[in-house]
């Protein structure tokens, strides 16, 4: 399938199927941060609390950079990883040296 350049058809993918190319590889995205608004912070530590309503299980997950990845489900073990979470990212080396430097 050939296709000029001001037309709108995909171009084939690698496979041959015509499913439309996003991006090329080796272009930067057009979704770079803007640098007037980058201060260079960056998510570290995530929760996600899931708690939809009565008689629903609620559910909590929590990601570091450092590799956790722990999830949850019910409310006595929710709780408890929430509170967990709490005592990782005051513990966590690659944390915890970032916020001690943010507070002096």
């Amino acid at each position: 399938m050939t296709t000029r350049p001001d037309s709108a058809e995909p171009a084939p993918a690698p496979d041959g199927s015509s499913a439309p190319k996003v991006v090329a590889e080796g272009v930067p995205s057009a979704l770079r941060s803007d640098p007037r608004w980058d201060d260079g912070r960056r998510p570290l530590a995530w929760i996600h609390i899931t708690a939809p309503g009565r008689g629903v299980t609620p559910s909590v997950r929590s990601w570091c950079v450092c590799g956790r990845d722990l999830f949850a489900a019910g409310q006595r073990r929710a709780l408890a990883l929430i509170a967990d979470h709490e005592q990782h990212r005051a513990a966590c080396p690659y944390i915890a040296p970032q916020e001690r430097r943010k507070a002096a």
